[in-house]
Parts: structure tokens; C-alpha cells; sequence
């Protein structure tokens, strides 16, 4: 019966289970990220190798012309060493991480979420899924808003695949705006990248701005008419409020669309 018994457990049946627990499911980037993994033995002794959590998400990626979804580990963390999981033995394991900070915020349905394993030789290794909620880090907020007081219209947010990023992650999250009155003139989408930093946000400001006669025809029609350039926040700066970004934000967007 017991060589039965590890024979099922092999394949899944009778086998330890793991449910992860976190004190809240809404987080910023660079938070902290407390839970305990609840650890339910099987109907045998189970050798484990180590328990580990991912951050995961994905992105988009454009081949031969189709898009597809790429799930990606943003990150992995070790939550406990080996151990063997008596039969029918309940644990709790406790943890702490910080979510990282290019973690996608997750607007337009984009997906995060913690995967967490329990890692069995030549078995079928017990996992569970935790989806959370990633709001814009304050900071990101007060540009957010500043893209908003200046009268752009939020629009959409995608994450896209970028073969040579500075992020440290093989993608960026864009989040694109619609002009309003003062600047549907002159440019007919802003996009913003932002990459938080120990000294505060950096921001890629990205215009397109609109077609002026034939060279603006021109322009357009080779993909020519988008300007970008990187805008520097200091956290003094940041903690100056929306007010203070917005007319950076101003000078910035005027300098490209001209």
C-alpha cells in the first residue's frame, strides 16, 4: 500500500498542497510582501527540495507578425530550505519580499501574479497561483495626474517586449494618452515610460506629434514624426506635487512638438 501510495503521490494523487496566503492582495511596486505558505501533507512522507515563490507577469511579443503573450518571472524567492513533509502534516511557513519595481501596474487586464512551488524530485510538483493588484507607486501617481492636469486623456496601457532595455526586464510598460484642447494641435498621442530609481523617476516622454504639410506628411508616413526624450524627477522634485511635475512635464512635451 505505501509503494502504492508514493506511486500516486508521483503523479499528483495524495500529495502534499500548498496555498499561499498574503495579508493583502493590492500592492505598489517596491512594497513589501508578507504571507505564509500553508503546506498540507499527503498520504505519504514527501522529501522536498526547497519551496520558492515567482513574481510573475507577461508581456507582448510580435512574431511573424502575430502578438503573443510571454509569461515572464520577474522574480524568485527561496522560502524555505529542504525539509520532508511528514504524511498528513499541516505547516505554515511565513515569508517577506519586496515586489520589484518594474512590476507592471495592472490596468487594461494585465496580469501579475505570485506562483509558488514545492519543488519533489521525479514528482509531480504541488504549485499555486495568486493573482494581485498593482497600483502606480506614488511617485508614478504624481505624473500620472500632472499627464492629466496638463489635459491629456488616459487612453490604454500595454506591457511590450524591448530587446535592448535599460530596465533590467525585457519588456516596458507604456501608458499612452489622448491630447486635449491646448495640445490637439500639435501632437496626436503622448506616451509615458517610467522606471522608478533609488533617487527618484525617470520618465520617457514620447510625442507624436501631428503632420505639417508635406515634410509632416512625409514625416508620417516613415514612421518619422515621434520624438522622445528622457525626463529626470528627483524625489525633491516629486515631493513638490502634481503642480511642480506638470509644468516639467509642459516645457518637455512643447520642446518636442515643435
Amino acid at each position: 500500500m505505501s509503494f502504492f501510495n508514493k506511486m500516486l503521490a508521483r503523479v499528483g494523487v495524495g500529495a502534499a498542497k500548498i496555498d499561499t496566503i498574503l495579508e493583502r492582495t493590492e500592492y505598489y511596486p517596491n512594497e513589501d510582501m508578507n504571507g505564509v505558505v500553508h503546506i498540507q501533507g499527503g498520504n505519504v512522507d514527501q522529501e522536498v527540495g526547497n519551496i520558492y515563490i515567482k513574481v510573475m507577469t507577461e508581456y507582448i511579443r510580435e512574431h511573424d507578425e502575430k502578438k503573443e503573450h510571454v509569461q515572464y518571472a520577474m522574480a524568485q524567492y527561496k522560502v524555505s530550505d529542504e525539509m520532508v513533509v511528514k504524511k498528513g502534516q499541516k505547516l505554515e511557513i511565513p515569508f517577506s519580499f519586496i515586489l520589484p519595481s518594474q512590476t507592471p501596474i495592472t490596468l487594461d487586464r494585465q496580469k501579475v501574479w505570485l506562483h509558488t512551488g514545492l519543488d519533489i524530485g521525479m514528482s509531480l510538483d504541488p504549485t499555486d497561483h495568486d493573482y494581485i493588484t498593482v497600483h502606480p507607486h506614488p511617485y508614478m501617481e504624481t505624473v500620472l495626474q500632472a499627464a492629466e492636469l496638463l489635459g491629456f486623456h488616459f487612453h490604454s496601457s500595454s506591457v511590450e517586449y524591448l530587446s535592448r532595455s535599460r530596465y533590467g526586464v525585457p519588456f516596458v510598460q507604456e501608458f499612452e494618452f489622448t491630447p486635449g484642447r491646448e495640445f490637439s494641435n500639435r501632437i496626436t498621442e503622448l506616451e509615458l515610460v517610467m522606471r522608478l530609481e533609488p533617487h527618484g523617476l525617470q520618465v520617457l516622454v514620447e510625442v507624436d506629434r501631428r503632420g505639417r504639410g508635406l515634410g509632416g506628411l512625409f514625416a508620417q508616413a516613415f514612421d518619422m514624426d515621434e520624438r522622445h526624450a528622457w525626463l529626470e524627477l528627483s524625489n525633491s522634485d516629486l515631493n513638490r506635487g502634481v503642480e511642480h511635475i506638470a509644468d516639467k512635464l509642459e516645457n518637455l512635451i512643447i520642446q518636442q512638438s515643435r
